[in-house]
């Protein structure tokens, strides 16, 4: 009853930091069109951000493993809040004197953070219990991710993304005083939230120094990167953790600019259920659309997107715990690639929607994937944990390689790439599936 309680305790606990760090990935996500205007980049160039972001799970992921082996979970977990902390007041100099590579480093250095968290956090969670339920317990603690991850659009965009912004040249023909109050507000919209930030996980990482965490995985280092490498459903699973941050982060970082480029304001503006959804939304955050920029209204609907994988999570908790999870993997994996060719094909509201409900199918692919490519693999977990967020750096190269393909091409071209993602996705959870079948 004892280790019952402690259990349970300790998922609690970690599983704020799935929230904690889903928000904050998704808030990146609001700076993307933002930091496009305000520095006159192209998509490829403002993807950079994500870029930053996601290639420091390449480089830190397999580090961090490393250093948890050294100093423990428990201090691994705070030393990653505290990185993450020092990520966020970085923002402080960077919207001031507004150096674009001042804010590139700053996103590394955050997701440095997340990353010793995730390293830590995905593996912890999988073990607090039978393995056989790993991946519903995963999907469990991922739906709060989700739910932080939902709850980032509305504020991005009520808190980020509602002024009006202005192009260099606009600023230039303001006079001096003008220019330098422009400029201090706009510093001011970054600055505040991630000050904030700061601020609520220095708080969290205080209250983890206190906190007590059952010892489950063993910190030494067991076996090699070598060993590791040798387990072909682990790399496979790699792969497919590359692909799915890939494609999630490539459709969320684009839907305000896909949105606009479907010309979708007026069409949401004249439609009173969408602009009674809308203003709801904004009103929760006690703000106002009244005069905000139409990425704002855009982005509003953002929410619909990391909402739907917050749903389907606690929906997935369930489905993997009562069918194969490579059965409900590969459905899950079919329905995104069904719903993202829906929307390029089709025009207005319908298509809007059918690329925000790919969210909904997004929802069991990284903890399904993650824990089916850790299962058997006994004291090689964290070896195999360092390898699996080390794919997180999809979310860094197919993003680029969409805002590419999206300034040559467009968004059709790009988002019919993406399917190409969700295609290996549907193939690993068949692989499994037939494992599972063949036992």
């Amino acid at each position: 009853m004892t280790e019952s309680k402690s259990y349970r305790s300790s998922f609690i606990l970690l599983t704020t930091l799935f929230f904690l760090w889903g928000f904050i990935t998704v808030l990146v996500d609001s700076l993307v069109p933002r930091l496009r205007e305000l520095f006159t980049l192209s998509y490829s160039e403002a993807i950079l951000v994500q870029f930053a972001f996601f290639g420091a799970y390449f480089v830190l992921s397999i580090p961090a493993s490393y250093i948890l082996s050294k100093i423990g979970y428990k201090k691994g977990i705070i030393l990653g809040l505290m990185t993450m902390a020092l990520g966020c007041l970085l923002f402080y100099p960077a919207a001031s004197y507004r150096i674009f590579g001042v804010f590139l480093l700053a996103y590394f250095i955050l997701a440095g953070g997340i990353t010793i968290l995730q390293v830590a956090a995905n593996p912890f969670v999988a073990a607090l219990g039978s393995e056989d339920d790993a991946s519903s317990r995963l999907n469990l603690s991922q739906a709060f991710n989700s739910l932080g991850a939902a709850i980032a659009p509305a504020i991005g965009a009520l808190f980020i993304l509602s002024d009006k912004i202005k192009d260099k040249a606009e600023i230039a023909s303001l006079s001096e005083s003008a220019q330098q109050a422009y400029l201090t507000a706009e510093a001011s919209a970054v600055q505040k939230p991630f000050l904030g930030l700061a601020l609520f996980i220095t708080l969290i990482a205080v209250f983890f120094i206190f906190a007590k965490l059952p010892k489950l995985i063993s910190e030494k280092s067991t076996g090699t990167y070598g060993d590791a490498f040798m387990q072909p459903n682990l790399m496979l699973g790699v792969l497919g953790i590359f692909f799915y941050v890939g494609a999630e982060v490539s459709i969320g970082s684009f839907l305000v600019n896909y949105f606009q480029e479907m010309n979708m304001v007026p069409l949401i503006t004249e439609n009173s259920t969408m602009m009674g959804i809308a203003d709801l939304i904004a009103k929760i955050f006690n703000k106002s659309l009244v005069g905000a920029d139409d990425k704002a209204l855009l982005g509003i609907f953002v929410i619909f997107y990391w909402s739907g994988a917050m749903i389907g999570r606690f929906v997935g908790s369930y489905l993997t715990k009562v069918m194969s999870p490579g059965k409900v993997l590969s459905i899950f994996a079919s329905i995104a690639i069904i719903l993202i060719l829906t929307s390029i094909n089709t025009t207005g509201l319908f298509s809007m929607w059918s690329i925000l409900c790919v969210g909904l199918f997004n929802s069991i692919m990284f903890p399904t994937i993650f824990t089916l490519a850790l299962d058997g693999i006994g004291d090689l977990k964290p070896k195999g944990s360092g390898l699996l967020c080390t794919a997180i750096v999809g979310g860094a190269f197919i993003p680029l390689f969409c805002g590419t393909i999206i300034d040559v091409s467009g968004f059709a071209v790009a988002f019919t790439f993406v399917t190409i993602c969700y295609g290996y996705i549907f193939y690993y959870g068949i692989r499994n599936y037939r494992k599972d079948i063949a036992i």
